[in-house]
């Protein structure tokens, strides 16, 4: 049976809820609000270690969001100017970033919506969300879902959408992670298998370009530091693991809490992988673990298609017509000390 808690009330006086799931040797909570991953849980030999952000009232969440553990859609990430041309319509997005920019699905984005619970077991939770035409400026109703399952201390998030006119897709996971549970992960050892990245402009929004990483801060090809001496910079970026989208979830990262050992892998049939090391946290709001999170206290690695894809054709489409699916599937597998192999 599944165990579905009450967890407040929005200002309109709607129900939230959340979802407590366990697998083995990993357990979560899901909120109904945002489809956010509230909390996770790995067991270790020392006991169970958390290693997300998460806050324990959901007026936290309406104060601070920080888009904390949410599922971050229509469309991730920034869109420039918030305008795109589909099949010769020019359509313009609501705009929250800086007054010029479309980020994360715009105002009022899929991290702020009150999502239907479709299917509850112990260990899995199907939340879904109907996106009507027009919402935030985006053509056509929008029906997606949600569904975390936890297995083999496994998190596995996937994604569908379906929609009655061509639209623009593009969904991701919106965890900040703390290998170590104790702020500040620019010491945590990254590995990420990229070639490339797209470098961008004042406003985060890709130039078009597709760099190489060789010589600059953002080759992790072996594994270092988040910050190394002379290799920082401020990772908000969309690393190219590959042009196209894969069948199955392959390697996208892997990182290493400095002080604890765990390991975690982040598997995906996304192209892009946007790392972001928390340099704009922003929250008075005290986390689960009873700290209120300062900059740089978690990092988010987020599969998904490159950013302001509308307005680079060379990048992989979001593109979603009538009859398509869009689907996605990531995964955080975390490994224990004593099992983890090197990290590159």
């Amino acid at each position: 049976m599944s165990d579905v808690r009450p967890f407040g009330t929005l200002p309109d006086g709607r129900a939230v809820h959340e979802i407590r799931l366990v697998g083995d040797g990993i357990r979560a909570s899901v909120l109904t609000y945002g489809a956010i991953l509230r909390d996770l849980e790995v067991e270790t030999a020392t006991g169970w270690r958390r290693v997300v952000l998460g806050y324990p009232r959901l007026e936290d969440y309406l104060a601070y969001s920080n888009y904390f553990g949410c599922v971050a859609g229509r469309c991730a990430n920034r869109i420039r100017d918030g305008r795109f041309t589909l099949d010769g319509v020019e359509h313009q997005l609501s705009l929250n970033e800086k007054g010029r920019t479309h980020l994360h699905g715009g105002v009022e984005g899929f991290d702020q919506r009150l999502w239907t619970l479709d299917g509850a077991n112990p260990s899995e939770v199907r939340l879904t969300l109907v996106s009507p035409d027009g919402d935030q400026g985006y053509p056509g109703t929008l029906t997606a879902a949600a569904t975390y399952r936890l297995a083999d201390r496994t998190a596995h998030l996937e994604f569908s959408a379906a929609t009655d006119r061509p639209t623009l897709v593009n969904l991701a996971g919106h965890s900040y992670f703390d290998l170590d549970d104790a702020g500040d992960i620019r010491r945590h050892e990254v590995m990420i298998p990229a070639e490339r990245y797209t470098p961008v402009d004042a406003d985060l929004i890709p130039t078009g370009e597709l760099a190489p990483v060789a010589g600059t801060p953002f080759d992790f090809r072996h594994p270092r530091p988040f910050h190394a001496p002379g290799l920082s910079a401020s990772y908000d970026h969309n690393f190219a693991i590959a042009d196209t989208i894969a069948p199955e979830p392959r390697l996208m990262a892997r990182v290493r809490g400095p002080r604890t050992g765990l390991v975690l892998e982040v598997h995906s049939t996304e192209p892009g992988l946007q790392v972001y090391d928390g340099n704009m946290i922003d929250t008075k709001a005290a986390s689960l673990s009873g700290r209120v999170p300062q900059t740089h206290d978690g990092f988010c690695l987020e599969p998904q298609r490159f950013p302001d894809a509308p307005h680079h054709p060379q990048f992989p489409s979001v593109v979603l017509r009538p009859g398509e699916t869009y689907r996605q599937h990531t995964l955080y597998r975390f490994i224990l000390p004593e099992t983890a192999g090197p990290t590159g």
